[in-house]
């Protein structure tokens, strides 16, 4: 249950930072989505195979790197947008992986 209400909100952080960005003042949406994206690498995905979740993340970060969305006439730069902050969620549940990861190792017996 928790782990699809920080999904939730980290995809609707992302929405309204890629479709309006600067909407919300003081940077709390992108700090929001770093936030979540602790919560859901430390709630929601399996620290001894995350495979899938950091292939995901490469995927998903590339294609904002690439801006290949925004190539499509009208909605390109928002699809784009959000992708980019999707990113972010993403690539921060990494980082909570990595920390793990490197815990469970120094704490092995």
């Amino acid at each position: 249950m928790g782990k699809k209400i920080v999904v939730g909100l980290g995809a609707l952080c992302a929405i309204v930072e890629g479709v309006a960005p600067g909407v919300v003042p003081g940077n709390l949406l992108p700090m929001a989505l770093v936030l979540l994206g602790l919560a859901w690498g430390w709630l929601g995905v399996d620290a001894e195979n995350p495979t899938m979740y950091c292939a995901l993340a490469v995927a998903v970060g590339m294609t904002g790197y690439s801006d290949a969305l925004g190539n499509l006439a009208v909605i390109g730069a928002y699809l784009d947008g959000i992708i980019d902050n999707l990113s972010i969620l993403l690539y921060s549940g990494v980082a909570t992986l990595a920390a793990t990861r490197t815990v469970a190792r120094l704490t092995e017996a």
